[in-house]
């Protein structure tokens, strides 16, 4: 998430004891440093952290087995190449022997209804109905027939930079935005599907005007399913059943499922809506404002070439005589993942409310077994909010990898099933609380007695979290889950809102916590237990051993820990959003720009204590793999797969990239209009990405 719409105000007023609170008792229980890792490590896989290998000491020598001898185990996977250096310049940085590519920036036409991009920021809002979008996020790459050199790449548009967009920034006229800023602004935000194709040189191509191509944005026709959908609290004059709704909206983090579909998380969105009347407690919780939006489209409202409340449904105000008359439940349709098909382009995108509504961060998967139920984990990003996980009424089918009518597995899978939110305790025990009309809250009530329907308790999914007693976190963002052990990771970018009074506990135990950390645990959906630990914490490499507790170096000291993916080889990779940090107040903001590192994980074994799993025994083995331009956040994770180009997204940069050139590597030599882009890694060999 970017720090540019990062919501500061704390919207959780409950009394839940924090996750810091529950990390420091958890601290003061056991000693803190564990040598080389000792019995957290004893159970570690041929993919384990390389520097915690052992030599078996003096064990006894045993007897020769006449048995034929096995097929030799394979190499254990090992990173192939040194950690960089920090880095502070207009630049990309990738590791010797490795290539950086430009790949579609915003504005990059998806069919021939758009004009080229223009340099001064004079397309219009068909250019940007028929381009990428701004402030590319989350991805995932689709292959076509299983191919590495051509398939589908699926990116998220987080946010907008009005003085980039346009001209000259944002205009009004008498106090109201322009429509056709306003629709610019609109279909810069969303998703975008790129039909994209290796070139003979192995250069990545958009095939323009391909059937796939398609634009969700801020205005795009979608479903409503689930719990939510056709009750009266998303009834609207555009749909007054209540079974659609118009756009998706600040899309930052995402995920994907075992049958072929993206999802794509809606974070931010609420402060693009106003509430000039009185606001009920659903929209005060997520941070709706009663002055004016962020972006101030409802000032467009009555302009004659408006269509259906195009611009007035982001003043949510009730005015009309019900939710039919007036838009007092738009934004009740918004704060869900969005379930897209990038393989059918006459698919309509799906909001699936059973999964909450809630600053959504992205969303992971458990591994599918035969005969079980799906899990998945989505992180709640703002200050001391929740970490949650859904499991479906339905077991899993293998069969349903293979439908074509992808949209309706979803439908099987992600419209019924129990929403938990996650309470961690200090002794590195977890459990996950229901969000069920039976569930008992703090009080002795039921959610049922506080809420009502199961569809008011998902419209109003942290106030539910806050009834049961959830443990609030340091801005919980991506999710990721190994993909042969099934172990969960979550960041916990930073939360500088931590103070004596909020306290801290075992899963945030730091004060003024800047750096922010990285939390794992291993989960079963038959159970509502789990245990946990600390993955690594985030620190500048001066700080002191209370600070570092990883003992990271000035090779891959790290602050902010935000976007997260493995591939399937089970190289975890970390980006960071340390950004320009207010300007560059962070120790590790005034070091290097925003990175991304690799690390291969062991397996979470039997847990003693909370951690941290990376300590100054194996820190090295956490390698800095690719630096970005100054003040950029480095986000999205996608890959081929045969691991030979790495996809990333380089968002918000100062001034980056240099005109008429495709090299990510190259400074621009003047300013220039920045411009969000995704960057294609590859080595120059090209042997797969990263060993």
């Amino acid at each position: 998430m970017s720090k540019n719409i990062t919501d500061k105000v704390v919207r959780n007023s409950s009394d839940n004891t924090p996750f810091s609170e529950v990390l420091e008792k958890s601290l003061s229980r056991r000693t803190f440093m564990r040598g080389s890792l000792g019995a957290a490590f004893a159970t570690m896989t041929a993919g384990s952290l390389a520097a915690c290998g052992g030599d078996g000491g003096d064990e006894a020598p045993t007897v020769p087995d006449p048995t034929p001898t096995p097929e030799p185990t394979p190499e254990p996977l090992k990173l192939g190449f040194d950690s960089l250096p920090n880095s502070m310049t207009d630049a990309c940085v990738v590791p010797p022997g490795y290539t950086a590519r430009v790949f579609a920036p915003w504005g990059t036409p998806l069919d021939d209804n758009a004009a080229p991009w223009d340099r001064n920021g004079n397309n219009t809002s068909n250019d940007l109905l028929h381009s990428t979008g701004m402030h590319h996020d989350g991805m995932r790459y689709f292959p076509l027939d299983g191919s590495s050199s051509e398939g589908l790449l699926v990116v998220n548009h987080e946010y907008i930079d009005e003085n980039a967009l346009h001209p000259n920034g944002q205009t009004f006229v008498e106090g109201k935005r322009p429509a056709e800023e306003v629709r610019k602004e609109v279909n810069a935000h969303g998703v975008a599907i790129m039909h994209i194709r290796k070139d003979a040189n192995g250069g990545w191509d958009i095939v323009r005007n391909s059937r796939y191509n398609r634009r969700f944005t801020s205005a795009t026709p979608m479903s409503l399913a689930g719990p939510v959908a056709r009750t009266d609290w998303v009834k609207t004059p555009y749909s007054p059943t209540g079974a659609q709704t118009r756009g998706t909206n600040n899309n930052c983090g995402n995920g994907y499922t075992p049958w072929g579909t993206y999802l794509t998380a809606e974070e931010n969105w609420a402060a693009c809506f106003v509430n000039t009347g009185e606001q009920p407690r659903e929209q005060k919780r997520v941070g709706i404002g009663n002055t004016v939006g962020r972006y101030q489209w409802e000032t467009a409202a009555g302009d004659l070439t408006e269509v259906q409340g195009e611009f007035a449904r982001f003043n949510i105000a009730a005015t009309g005589g019900d939710a039919t008359q007036d838009w007092r439940n738009e934004a009740n349709t918004f704060g869900y993942l969005v379930e897209i098909d990038p393989y059918d382009p006459s698919s309509i995108a799906t909001k699936r409310t059973a999964l909450g509504r809630f600053a959504h961060e992205g969303a992971a998967y458990s591994l599918p077994e035969e005969g079980k139920p799906l899990s998945f984990y989505s992180g709640d990003d703002s200050r001391f909010e929740y970490i949650y996980r859904y499991v479906s009424d339905a077991v899993w089918d293998p069969r349903d990898a293979e439908r074509t009518d992808r949209l309706a597995v979803g439908a099987k899978y992600l419209d019924k099933g129990t929403l938990y939110v996650a309470r961690f305790n200090d002794d590195g025990s977890g459990t996950w609380l229901p969000l069920t009309e039976a569930s008992v809250g703090k009080d002795g009530r039921t959610l049922k007695d506080e809420f009502g329907s199961l569809a008011e308790i998902i419209v109003n999914t942290r106030g539910a979290a806050d009834f049961v007693g959830a443990t609030p976190m340091d801005r919980p963002e991506w999710t990721v889950v190994h993909p042969s052990t099934g172990d969960v990771y979550v960041t916990l970018t930073n939360n500088t809102s931590r103070n004596a009074q909020t306290g801290t506990n075992a899963p945030n135990p730091r004060l003024n916590n800047a750096n922010g950390h990285i939390v794992r645990w291993h989960d079963d959906a038959a159970s509502d237990t789990f245990r946990w630990e600390i993955f690594v914490f985030g620190s500048d490499a001066g700080a002191d051993a209370d600070t570092n507790r990883s003992g990271l170096t000035e090779f891959n000291q790290l602050a902010s820990p935000d976007g997260l993916g493995f591939d399937d080889r089970g190289i975890l990779w970390i980006q960071t959003d340390n950004g320009i940090d207010g300007g560059r107040n962070n120790a590790v903001a005034k070091s290097t720009n925003d990175q991304m590192l690799a690390v291969i994980p062991n397996a979470v074994g039997e847990i003693e204590g909370v951690g941290p799993v990376i300590d100054s025994g194996n820190q090295a083995d956490l390698r800095r793999f690719f630096v970005g331009p100054n003040e950029a956040e480095i986000t999205g994770f996608a890959y081929t797969p045969d691991f030979t180009s790495i996809f990333l997204n380089i968002q918000h940069p100062a001034n980056w990239p240099a005109y008429d050139t495709d090299d990510a590597t190259v400074v621009p030599s003047s300013d220039v209009r920045p411009r969000s882009s995704t960057v294609v890694i590859q080595k120059a060999d090209g042997g797969p990405i990263g060993v």
